[in-house]
């Protein structure tokens, strides 16, 4: 029929095309996001021809495209010439010269305490009494007994005379004048036994008063007044320690002993130094006072001991300490800021600037260390620059832009400048701008 309208025949998409367009489209989009990102359109701040010139891409150094590395920024300091003092540290505790246990000798009661606890004593100083009323009255029987055997002794020797100007007149016999020998002989051994024992109770009445034996610090007071005390007791009065001076026992390996003894024969004074737990403060100076005739198997080290004046009191004994023996610097050595060495599996190394902006590594022999400064023994010579700050990113042969305080400064004031005059909404890290454009 002549008006019929001719049928249109619809063919379906296959399944299969619509899931191959899909991720097709994705990637289309992926890759242009990507390219926007890095490889940015031509803008103000990139007008002008590149380093490599036209239809050269990637030929001025950049990374990204196959050129050489940038420089990396690093800060250096120079190799000088310096004396190094060497130090020997060793821990230690430290000994009183002289302590003292304080017991009483005899028994009796405790009277008084004449010291203060924690004070300073002088030798002889009175610490306590202990009751004297006893011994008074057996030196008072004592001495009876010995007047009565002096008066004695002298009614023998007047009757021995006697006898003996009998036996000269032939009127008595010699037995009888041997036997007033005999007599006069045990007087008189009598008077010695009573001296004697008038000496030691005299002597236990010495003791009734307990004195310091040294000079030194009391401790804590042990026995209160009241308490019976006696000879055998094992508690004791009060302990005193010598502090002026003190002394202190530290280790220090054996291989450092030759050191020591080199310096010691050369009859020099070897001073030390007392520093608290932590090392940082100084609390006393002394001298090497002592060196121990054996070395600990167990631990490969040696005793010495040094010896303080303590004349402010710090050191205590039984007071943990870090000693510092103080020996002959090392004089005109290469020295170099610790901050520049590094270490590593070749050991010991740094990076030195060479003349043509490369850096290189160098392995070194170190020697003493003075807080931040080392001494070099062999590897480096004065007036060699060596890298201290940015070597975590070097490696061997890398060029590096040597940055100086000078020269920081500006930069970073510029980038505060830059910082300042950006477009409210437009400031943040480096590549906020373009994500914020993409978006």
């Amino acid at each position: 029929m002549p008006n019929e309208t001719p049928l249109k025949i619809t063919r379906p998409v296959s399944p299969s095309r619509r899931s191959k367009a899909v991720p097709l489209t994705l990637l289309v989009l992926a890759l242009a996001t990507a390219g926007y990102f890095f490889y940015p359109s031509s803008g103000p701040e990139q007008a002008g021809p590149r380093p490599g010139g036209p239809g050269r891409p990637g030929a001025g150094g950049d990374a990204r495209r196959g050129g050489p590395p940038p420089a990396v920024p690093v800060a250096t300091a120079l190799a000088v010439r310096g004396d190094i003092p060497v130090h020997l540290d060793g821990l230690g505790t430290v000994t009183s010269l002289n302590t003292v246990t304080v017991r009483s000798r005899v028994e009796g009661e405790l009277l008084s305490v004449h010291f203060t606890e924690g004070q300073p004593v002088k030798k002889g100083d009175l610490l306590a009494e202990i009751d004297p009323r006893p011994f008074e009255a057996q030196l008072t029987q004592a001495e009876g007994q010995l007047a009565r055997d002096e008066a004695l002794l002298e009614n023998a020797k007047a009757d021995l005379q006697r006898y003996q100007v009998l036996l000269q007149q032939d009127s008595i016999a010699t037995q009888q004048v041997a036997g007033q020998t005999a007599l006069v002989r045990q007087y008189e051994a009598a008077v010695k036994v009573d001296k004697g024992q008038i000496a030691a109770i005299k002597l236990q009445l010495t003791y009734c008063r307990i004195t310091s034996p040294i000079s030194g610090r009391a401790g804590l007071r042990l026995v209160d007044p009241g308490n019976v005390v006696r000879a055998n007791d094992q508690n004791a009065l009060v302990v005193i320690s010598q502090t002026q001076p003190i002394s202190a026992v530290f280790t220090l390996p054996e291989d450092k002993l030759p050191r020591v003894m080199a310096q010691l024969r050369s009859s020099k004074t070897v001073t030390t130094e007392a520093y608290d737990r932590s090392g940082s403060a100084r609390l006393a100076q002394g001298t090497l006072l002592a060196v121990d005739n054996q070395i600990d198997t167990a631990t490969g080290t040696v005793k010495l001991k040094a010896i303080f004046p303590n004349d402010e009191g710090v050191l205590f004994a039984n007071q943990f300490v870090n000693v510092r023996m103080n020996l002959d610097p090392l004089r005109d050595a290469t020295v170099i800021p610790a901050a520049a060495v590094q270490r590593g599996s070749q050991g010991d190394f740094a990076y030195l600037v060479g003349a043509d902006g490369k850096v290189k590594l160098q392995t070194l022999t170190l020697g003493p260390r003075d807080g931040e400064r080392i001494a070099v023994l062999d590897g480096l010579k004065p007036g060699a620059q060596v890298v201290v700050e940015g070597t975590d990113r070097l490696r061997d042969g890398l060029a590096v832009q040597v940055i100086t305080p000078e020269s920081a400064k500006p930069t970073a004031a510029k980038a505060l400048v830059s910082a300042d005059e950006a477009p409210a909404g437009e400031a943040g890290p480096p590549g906020e701008k373009r994500r914020r454009r993409a978006q």
